[in-house]
């Protein structure tokens, strides 16, 4: 298992590597919001399934959702992100297309 370390700008797996993605080639981004009600897997396997993200990248979204209260988990077309927030919604997380600008 990996051991992350967290600050204010990045979380920042064991062997150095890091999740980033810039937002300046989208237009949009699928915004996750932290809650009370849905666990760390529920989230992970959410986006995992919803996102095709990797289980690192997921896990490493999930810490920054937790920590920072949400987090962009993806940029892109706001057609392609407003199925994936809908079907988020339908897991009973809180998420939003939010325009990049």
């Amino acid at each position: 298992m990996s051991i992350y370390s967290f600050n204010s700008d990045t979380l920042v797996q064991e062997d150095g590597a890091v999740l980033e993605e810039t937002a300046t080639e989208f237009s949009h981004q699928l915004v996750v919001y932290n809650d009370d009600v849905n666990t760390f897997d529920w989230v992970i396997e959410s986006l995992i399934a919803i996102c095709n993200h990797t289980h690192e990248q997921a896990t490493q979204c999930a810490m920054f959702i937790h920590f920072k209260g949400k987090y962009a988990v993806l940029h892109g077309d706001e057609l392609k992100l407003i199925p994936m927030k809908d079907a988020l919604h339908d897991r009973g997380i809180s998420a939003a297309v939010e325009s990049c600008n």
